[in-house]
């Protein structure tokens, strides 16, 4: 296990690089280099990393399952097709959660989703392993992703790549193409209007 800093020496197709990386980061790096010679494996684990992760920020953010769950396959798909030719700068898993959004903003393009979809909070909440039974958890859990359904997109995207995806605010701030102090914003606008909403549910 390499600790966060460390120097790693990385045999590429011509030359050596050295970079420092990250566990994780050498692991998808490996993992990366192992799918550009075609090892269909190193797909499958990549896949198997994120998907949980991935599907459920595509399906928060479009409030349906089924569109969520075809958003990921779109993005791995057309991720192991042009394996070859991404040069990927940040990591991966910001790299993937930057197709997510894209892919997620061209089905509002289409369909413009965004209404609450019944059976969503069951298949979400069973991704986040929530007790069975645990009604008061699967209650929250249900007014926490049909408020997200009410709050401005790019408001709800910030949330999501926040708080779901893990992103920091300068990675989201790439993603969004503004300024970190503008995602400031939108997450903590975000926030409030969720918290509003919450609170608005919880007292009926």
């Amino acid at each position: 296990m390499y600790k966060k800093g460390t120097v790693v020496r990385f045999i590429g197709d011509a030359n050596v690089r050295f970079w420092k990386l990250e566990p994780v980061m050498l692991e998808d790096s490996v993992l990366l280099w192992r799918l550009r010679r075609g090892d269909a494996e190193a797909l499958r684990v990549l896949y198997d990393k994120y998907k949980g992760s991935l599907r459920t920020m595509a399906a928060s953010m479009l409030g349906s399952r089924g569109d969520g769950e075809d958003v990921l396959q779109d993005v791995f798909v057309s991720f192991a097709e042009n394996v070859g030719n991404i040069r990927i700068r940040t990591s991966l898993k910001s790299y993937l959660a930057a197709c997510i959004v894209n892919q997620v903003r061209d089905e509002f393009r289409r369909k413009r989703p965004g209404q609450f979809e019944p059976g969503i909070v069951e298949s979400l909440q069973s991704e986040r392993q929530c007790p069975a039974g645990a009604a008061e958890t699967a209650e929250r859990w249900r007014l926490l992703t049909e408020g997200l359904c009410k709050i401005p997109y790019e408001q709800r995207e910030v949330i999501v790549l926040h708080l779901q995806g893990g992103l920091k605010f300068r990675q989201i701030a790439v993603i969004q193409q503004t300024s970190v102090s503008t995602v400031h914003g939108r997450y903590r606008y975000g926030l409030k209007k969720l918290r509003t909403i919450l609170n608005g549910e919880l007292e009926r």
